[in-house]
Parts: structure tokens; sequence; C-alpha cells
């Protein structure tokens, strides 16, 4: 996501490490950082979440309003998703329209939500072909230091698994929680040399090759998968990826859930 250009002493200590099996703060290579979250911080909003995932952290908010379906889906709520990287996050960060990693990081975020079934899109049907509820889900980095993508599809889940669908300020009757199904989590890995490591921080990610997102539901089934970097994952990589995605993602599940 950046020009960050590293010094050689400072690569060359990281590889050392994970030549033997360690990273710099101390992790195995299959551990992520830790996670906290506090809910409910923005009162204008529906649902909200800040999450820190190490020292990267995310906002995001929700907000649902009553629209009008697409002619296809004429009982179907809409979920739309978007991410911005705001310059206070990282000095390479900069202001204006969201740019194609911002693109990116919403897309792989509203996948896994959206192909995991999270919401019961059926259950936002107002008036079958007239009238829905959109679900928008907006999502700040509010500091950057790697592994923007995990940090923003946690912070996402909690914020919709805590959010209230405005029926009172519509004249629909009493407020509902969202009709959640499921947690999605994904989980990202960063290829350095012939390693895997989980959850890259900002370091690991500047000398990476390749990145695999992997996103899981409750039950352990894949949902969503998205490749980065100009690096080859090899199907033992692959393989790898997805073992841990289940694992972590129970792990993660036990925290935010």
């Amino acid at each position: 996501m950046s020009d960050y250009i590293m010094s050689q002493i400072k690569r060359d200590h990281l590889l050392n490490l994970l030549a033997d099996g360690r990273r710099a703060d101390s992790r195995r290579l299959d551990e992520p950082r830790k996670i906290t979250f506090e809910t409910g911080v923005i009162e204008s909003a529906d649902g909200s979440c800040h999450l820190r995932l190490g020292d990267t952290e995310v906002m995001a908010g929700i907000k649902i309003i009553p629209g009008t379906p697409y002619m296809d889906a004429p009982a179907d709520g809409v979920i739309t998703t978007g991410a911005e990287l705001i310059p206070m996050a990282h000095p390479t960060f900069e202001s204006g329209p969201p740019d194609e990693n911002a693109i990116e990081l919403a897309r792989v975020v509203d996948r896994g939500i959206r192909e995991s079934g999270m919401i019961d899109v059926k259950k936002l049907c107002i008036k079958e072909g007239e009238q829905i509820w959109m679900v928008y889900i907006d999502i700040y980095a509010l500091n950057w230091d790697g592994n923007l993508f995990d940090a923003a599809n946690y912070a996402a889940v909690c914020a919709l698994k805590t959010a209230m669908v405005p029926n009172k300020q519509y004249g629909f009757g009493d407020d509902m929680p969202l009709p959640i199904t499921c947690l999605p989590i994904s989980v990202t890995e960063a290829k350095i040399g012939n390693d895997l490591i989980v959850d890259p921080n900002f370091d690991e990610e500047a000398i990476s090759s390749a990145r695999m997102t992997v996103t899981t539901d409750d039950n352990g089934n894949f949902r969503a998968m998205q490749k980065g970097g100009k690096g080859s994952i090899t199907r033992g990589d692959l393989s790898l990826c997805l073992d841990r995605a289940v694992e972590i993602g129970k792990q993660i599940r036990t925290i935010i859930g």
C-alpha cells in the first residue's frame, strides 16, 4: 500500500529472524496480534466499532436507511461497503477520492460479509418491490501498522452485529437488531521468502512478496479469498492458508463474538 523503502540492515534482520522461525515482535509465525475493541462509539450511527489490531486502528460505522430495491431482487435488502485511508493514518495516505488500495480494502471486506450471508437480506424487505433497508458500511483507517484487511473486517463485523435497524425513526414500529446469521472472519497472511506469516505488521508487509486473505464463516466454510502482491502462492501455501484461516477464525470469534 505504500512506497516505503526499508533499510537493508532492517530487512536482513527480519529475514534472519524468520529463518529461525521468529518475528521481531516475538510472535509465532501463525500468531495474530492482540485485538481490542469498543462498540457503540458513534452516537449518530446505527452501529459502530473502534478496533485495534496491534497498532493498526480502524473505525467502522453502520448507517441503515430505507431505499428502493434492485429490479432483479425486489425483496432483498442492499449492502454497500466503502473504505477511506485518511492521511492521519499514515504519511503515505493522501486526501481525495478513494484510490485502488481503499477500493480493494472495501471490496475484500464486502465480499466476506456478502458471500457468507452474514446479513439475511430477505429480512430487510419493508414492502416487496417498493422499499427495503439499505445497509451502508463505512470503514476508516485511523492508524496503519499493517494488515488493514483483517482489522477492517473485524471492525465491520463487530459494528454490524451490534447495529439496530431504525424502524422507529421511519414510523415502522420498534427498532430491531440486524438479522445476523454468522460472523465472517478473515485471516491474512504475507509471504516472505518461503515463509507465510499471519497478520503481518507494517515492516513485514513491506518486505513481503504476496498476500492471501481467506474469510470463513462460523462453520469453517470458505467464503472468500483475495490474493495480493506480485509474488506467487503455491498449492502448498494455499493449503496452509486455508487451514490457518479455519483455526484462527475460531480464535477470533471467541474474542469478538
